[in-house]
């Protein structure tokens, strides 16, 4: 039994040459070697194959029995290796249904989602997104494993050495509270507002932890009056009541025409560093690619939210970076 071990693949190159053209100077031109080298490659392969594989004749060299035996599968050997092996995969934007999946905030699905869904239907009208949450602990093995193509947000904890990340743009926090609030007017002092009654967001890692960090820093008390899981209940407590939180400005610009009034908060906070993560191991995916292509064209250094922001305080008056 012969052993695909001793066997230069390479030379089925030569083999294959030799089928069309029966002639192996024309043959070693082709494949841009020797005569030499191809006569040398002709001996080893009737070495391994025991066969003389190719009789010259007056009318060129003619294949054997044995040879013309082999012949089909030397072809779709060598189509397979070109087509399945050596081309890299495509991405044809336009023909495709596939279905991306990403991670975001219930925010983010507000604010980064539509300029992106807008842009990949205006350019792959078949292709569609599908948004899911996924714990901090688990998402660097989900965008492994490609059940996750992209986390899109405030993703802190994704800093291993296998996840790609791309800056696309800080955002602000702003204070909100009901455009009437009894005792809040058109400005927030530091004094109105650790005297006011506050809603907090309890989401670990996430960025209302900036905000909380930055007030355990300044050692400052608040008066806290009701916890919540998530963001989007706040605004409709907020117009509702007397209560005030501190949210990214992105949400509070959202709903503001629903009763609220933005002020800048009265400390410096850090602002909201976002971006795309992807992992490494997905880095030359055609289709990832285009799809982080997508994200980076409308979002880097372009926060959507600021065509909302018209007529508000300049919420990055008093923000710094941390």
């Amino acid at each position: 039994m012969m052993d695909i071990r001793r066997l230069d693949l390479n030379l089925l190159l030569l083999l294959d040459g030799l089928f069309r053209e029966a002639n192996l100077s024309a043959v070693a031109r082709q494949l841009g070697m020797s005569q030499p080298m191809a006569s040398a490659g002709l001996r080893k392969l009737r070495e391994f194959f025991g066969d003389q594989l190719f009789i010259s004749t007056g009318r060129g060299m003619r294949p054997t029995p044995f040879a013309e035996s082999i012949s089909p599968a030397v072809r779709t050997v060598l189509v397979t290796v070109d087509e399945h092996i050596l081309r890299k995969p495509r991405f044809i934007p336009e023909e495709s249904e596939r279905i991306f999946t990403v991670t975001t905030t219930d925010i983010g699905v507000l604010i980064f989602i539509p300029p992106i869904l807008q842009r990949i239907r205006a350019i792959a009208p078949r292709v569609s997104l599908r948004c899911v949450a996924s714990s901090h602990d688990q998402l660097e093995s989900a965008l492994e494993r490609g059940d996750i193509d992209l986390a899109i947000g405030y993703f802190p904890d994704l800093i291993g050495p296998n996840v790609s990340t791309e800056d696309l743009f800080d955002h602000p926090f702003t204070c909100i509270v009901r455009r009437d609030h009894s005792t809040i007017g058109d400005t927030l002092s530091l004094d109105e507002f650790l005297a006011a009654d506050h809603v907090v967001v309890n989401q670990q890692g996430r960025s209302q932890e900036i905000f909380e960090r930055r007030i355990r820093e300044l050692k400052l008390q608040r008066r806290v009056v009701l916890h919540l899981p998530h963001f989007m209940s706040v605004p409709q407590l907020i117009a509702r009541s007397d209560l005030i939180a501190t949210v990214p400005f992105s949400l509070g610009a959202w709903y503001a025409d629903a009763g609220l009034k933005l002020l800048p908060p009265p400390v410096s906070i850090p602002l909201i560093e976002l971006k795309q993560h992807w992992h490494r191991r997905m880095e030359n995916e055609p289709a990832i690619r285009w799809l982080q292509s997508i994200v980076s064209d409308e979002l880097r250094n372009r926060d959507p939210v600021l065509a909302l922001s018209a007529g508000y305080a300049d919420p990055r008056a008093k923000v710094t970076r941390s």
